[in-house]
């Protein structure tokens, strides 16, 4: 047995001549043995023999392969077309091919095509194959059935019509720009998986959302231009956003790893933790230096093919991807399209999701270290970010308002208030910055002020050094009238709130206390009214009777109140007489029986008016002992 004469030369790889004899044929190939199929020996063996020359060399990326001019310039263009001035400028006989497309393993395939030994074409070489005999010229005008034809027969007829394979042929594209972007193969497969994801999309619209993603791991397994490529074609087949915005995000969280990360909150953190965090975050960013621009890429990708439809994609998911943006440092206009996008549906979002960090670098946070001062902005969320989100929030529920209410506003004001609590345990945030935000909402959006006092409460509580003049400022922030019973309760007690605020509290639920007091009869006899409707005549006469009986009391104590009067008068004229003492004791009596209350026998002076009038005295006597009890 004998293998084909393998020599080495110094710099330019490995030189193969591609002769042999009929019987026991072999290509050696650098570090591996590669034996031809046994339908070489049988049909293919006639053109070559032992003592045939070979005519010059080819080499290709690092390998140089010794071939006959007639097999190659029979099939291949632009070998016939380049040899034999290549060959008369160049005294060493070796044909460089520059830019060849796919690799030294592509190019053997086609030599065993020229020498006409069987080739196999998968989805792995197709591509390669279809560029490379498309750089060599290998047309029809050489020959018929040359490999131009039959690879693009393979790639439209067996490729395209399998899914699998085509996903396998787009991935291999990577490595063949731009002959494969030329020769359309990238915007072909493209569209084959494009018609396929709508036509099962049709097919299973009532299908469940587990079974709708069965094509995301598939996808996600493209590079990023190629799956920009595959999303566009798929919008323009009409496909659903929310599909679409799924697709995105499954393979953001498998490019992405950074975005699954979340942060703790900042409960119970000291200056050590943060500068913790602060380490960790950069110590992130320059692990990933490396891939740095790749991470970049594709963030900067995945922002610019999200569907414009609010719900493509969910808040959250925009929120994580807003992070990695500021991480890497993507362009100002996306990173602004981003947040436009987070305020359209700030509502759906929570607390952690809006702790965005603010990415320091280490001189930084030395420099911030040093001077104290200085180190009130240096706060472990960026604020900022998120003030511009409620902004345009608050812009877009302008331009959007129709109805009488809207209700998103109330659900932004306990998102804010809860996210104003979370930052306020921050030693390093401003109060300005606090207030700002906290004054962001209209006054009418917030229906309970209970989220914006825990809010003021924990930044006292933070804050313990603030000047009087600072917390009375941020006391205004809040509404007492706004504040539930267990708020108001617990601020009267509150050593941290001012003075006048504390007042106000309790005024406010005094207040309350008193209006809620005064709406309840009203509302009580309503129910009764409601409950006793078919009594309503019964109980208008009752009214009428307490009406008349209330008239005729009060003008007994009137009567009474005259009788009172003459009583005093003639005490005054009687003291004015003292020798008339007996008329002085039986006007006395008369007034000792008219206020105080005794038995019939122990005065017979009321005895003797209870028998003149029995009508009136009850009453009078009843009024009489109100009268000397009040």
């Amino acid at each position: 047995m004998k293998s084909l004469q393998v020599t080495q030369i110094q710099d330019s790889g490995t030189h193969i001549d591609a002769i042999d004899k009929v019987s026991d044929k072999s290509i050696v190939v650098p570090n591996k043995l590669v034996t031809v199929s046994d339908s070489f020996r049988r049909d293919h063996s006639w053109f070559i023999a032992p003592h045939i020359p070979t005519d010059f060399s080819i080499q290709v990326k690092e390998t140089t392969y010794n071939v006959h001019k007639y097999p190659l310039i029979a099939k291949c263009g632009y070998i016939g077309r380049v040899e034999v001035q290549t060959l008369i400028s160049n005294s060493s006989n070796v044909l460089k091919l520059e830019n060849f497309p796919g690799e030294s393993e592509i190019f053997e395939t086609i030599l065993k095509f020229c020498y006409g030994l069987p080739i196999d074409f998968n989805p792995g070489n197709i591509a390669a194959l279809r560029c490379a005999s498309e750089f060599l010229e290998m047309t029809e005008e050489q020959e018929d059935g040359n490999l131009i034809s039959k690879a693009e027969a393979f790639l439209t007829f067996v490729v395209l019509s399998s899914w699998k394979d085509t996903v396998t042929v787009l991935k291999s594209c990577k490595a063949l720009s731009p002959w494969a972007e030329n020769l359309q193969i990238i915007r072909r497969c493209c569209d084959s998986i494009a018609w396929k994801v709508s036509k099962d999309d049709l097919t299973s619209e009532d299908a469940a959302d587990n079974q709708e993603s069965w094509w995301f791991d598939d996808v996600a397994t493209l590079g990023i231009d190629h799956f920009m490529r595959v999303i566009s074609a798929i919008k323009a087949k009409g496909s659903k956003p929310d599909t679409i915005g799924k697709c995105i995000m499954h393979y953001a969280n498998r490019w992405l790893p950074g975005m699954d990360m979340e942060l703790e909150g900042l409960r119970g953190y000291g200056t050590e933790k943060s500068n913790l965090q602060f380490s960790i975050f950069s110590g992130m960013k320059k692990e990933s230096t490396g891939h740095s621009k790749e991470q970049k890429t594709i963030i900067e990708s995945l922002v610019s093919i999200i569907p414009p439809q609010r719900e493509a994609v969910s808040c959250k998911f925009l929120l994580k991807i807003l992070k990695m943006a500021m991480m890497y440092s993507v362009s100002p206009a996306l990173t602004s399209d981003l947040e436009k996008r987070v305020g359209m549906g700030l509502e759906d979002a929570e607390v952690n999701d809006l702790l965005i960090p603010r990415y320091q670098n280490g001189e930084q946070g030395k420099m911030a270290n040093m001077m104290p001062n200085s180190f009130e902005e240096f706060t472990m969320q960026d604020i900022d970010v998120v003030q511009r989100i409620v902004e345009y929030f608050l812009m877009h529920e302008q331009q959007q308002i129709q109805q009488q209410q809207n209700p998103g506003k109330f659900n932004i004001s306990r998102l804010l208030d809860n996210y104003l609590a979370e930052i306020a345990r921050d030693p390093n945030l401003p109060i300005t910055k606090f207030q700002v935000l906290a004054e962001l909402l209209p006054e009418n959006a917030r229906s309970c002020d209970d989220g914006i006092y825990r809010a003021i409460d924990t930044y006292l509580k933070t804050h313990p050094s603030l000047t009087d003049h600072d917390r009375r400022r941020l006391c205004k922030l809040m509404n007492c009238e706004k504040l539930s019973l267990d708020a108001c309760m617990h601020a009267a007690q509150n050593d941290r709130l001012p003075l006048r605020t504390v007042v106000q509290v309790l005024f406010s639920e005094h207040v309350k206390m008193r209006t809620a007091m005064q709406e309840k009869e009203p509302a009580q006899s309503g129910i009764n009214n409601e409950q006793d409707g078919g009594q309503t005549s019964a109980t208008t006469m009752d009214i009428k009777t307490l009406k008349t009986e209330l008239e005729k009391v009060k003008s007994d104590m009137l009567e009474l109140q005259n009788d009172y009067f003459e009583l005093q008068k003639e005490y005054e004229k009687l003291s004015n007489k003292p020798k008339n003492s007996s008329g002085w004791g039986k006007n006395w009596k008369k007034i000792k029986n008219s206020f105080h209350t005794k038995s019939a026998g122990d005065e017979i002076g009321y005895g003797q008016d209870r028998q003149k009038s029995p009508n009136t005295i009850p009453h009078r006597g009843t009024l009489r002992t109100r009268f000397s009890l009040s």
